[in-house]
């Protein structure tokens, strides 16, 4: 959301944004200047919706960007008075979002999520687009991302949860983990550095890779969001998922190799590592569902517990051994004090 945020800040600069956003969200990006922003608690049940609607205090919009399926988005675009509903066409929404707007973006086909948000700018006649994160990292997170890793030390990122869950179809096993991790030190001489929250599930995956590599840095249930950015920002590359910090990654400009099975990287990978990701998406759906990728709806996710067994081992080291020499490209510029490469998709240049 961030880029579509900086675009629209850069094309009408006159406009007023309120951004509401979940607790957790907030804590990475609620810094950004010029942004009202609104915390929602997502576990709060209707007692969030009261607070939601005192903290509006019954201002009118002009404009309300209806940007998510989801029928909790739904129930707060109600406490949201706007002359202007800018939703998904209908056939694109879920949770009968179509109800809750009065003007629809035209279909969108089988784009990337950054695409379908940049198209509620061209609905506003905002045709460019500004290809910019440059997230603010405050100086003690810097201070601790330098003392995890120092100048000078290449460091492989291990995020290996898509959630804290028991049982999440995103995760690849902690066992293949492990080994490219033992794999990554060894062969390539790269400091490891695994990161998650403090679920059970997460410390298992962190026990998991330190029998591997014993010599990892575990920082498993011990990072802020703007820690886990910071320390991202002085990578070599990151390992993970589908997940939240697949496009941290992509805000600090660095390779994410990205694991998917369970879901579509043409959806939702990581913008600018279209080249690092390993897609065996196509295969789960053959595998596990009988079906084509054109013949099930977008987005559509292979909710089995063997999809994501697909990746190899083999497949992520291929993917390491070709960063480390090189041999495939990121692209890679200084913009505005943060790292960025050359999107797929988005012909404009990066701001």
């Amino acid at each position: 959301m961030v880029p579509v945020i900086r675009t629209l800040q850069r094309a009408r600069p006159e406009y007023r944004i309120t951004w509401i956003i979940g607790q957790r969200e907030a804590e990475l990006v609620d810094d950004l200047p010029g942004i009202e922003f609104i915390r929602f608690n997502k576990q709060g049940g209707l007692g969030s919706y009261h607070t939601l609607a005192r903290a509006l205090g019954g201002r009118r919009f002009d404009t309300l960007l209806h940007m998510q399926n989801s029928w909790r988005a739904n129930s707060i675009s109600l406490a949201l008075r706007a002359v202007t509903r800018i939703g998904f066409s209908r056939g694109d929404t879920h949770d009968a979002q179509w109800l809750f707007t009065n003007r629809k973006i035209p279909p969108l086909g089988h784009v990337h999520v950054m695409e379908s948000f940049f198209a509620f700018l061209k609905a506003m006649g905002i045709d460019e687009t500004c290809l910019e994160w440059n997230l603010p990292i405050p100086p003690n997170a810097q201070e601790k991302a330098r003392r995890w890793i120092p100048d000078g030390v290449p460091a492989l990122v291990i995020s290996p949860c898509a959630a804290p869950r028991f049982r999440n179809f995103r995760d690849w096993p902690a066992t293949h983990y492990a080994a490219v991790c033992r794999y990554a030190a060894e062969r390539h001489g790269l400091r490891i550095v695994i990161t998650g929250g403090a679920s059970p599930r997460e410390s298992y995956y962190s026990r998991m890779i330190r029998q591997s590599t014993p010599h990892a840095i575990d920082l498993t249930g011990k990072t802020g969001l703007k820690d886990l950015l910071a320390l991202l920002a002085r990578a070599q590359a990151l390992l993970c998922p589908d997940s939240g910090p697949a496009h941290m990654g992509t805000a600090v400009g660095i390779p994410v190799i990205g694991l998917f099975a369970s879901t579509n990287p043409d959806r939702a990978r990581p913008y600018w590592s279209e080249s690092w990701c390993i897609n065996r998406y196509p295969d789960a759906l053959e595998h596990f569902l009988r079906r084509h990728v054109d013949e099930v709806p977008w987005g559509t996710r292979v909710r089995h517990p063997g999809a994501m067994e697909l990746v190899t081992v083999q497949d992520v080291t291929e993917k390491l051994d070709q960063l480390m020499t090189g041999s495939t490209h990121f692209a890679s510029t200084q913009m505005n004090g943060t790292l960025g490469g050359t999107p797929p998709s988005i012909p404009d240049h990066p701001c």
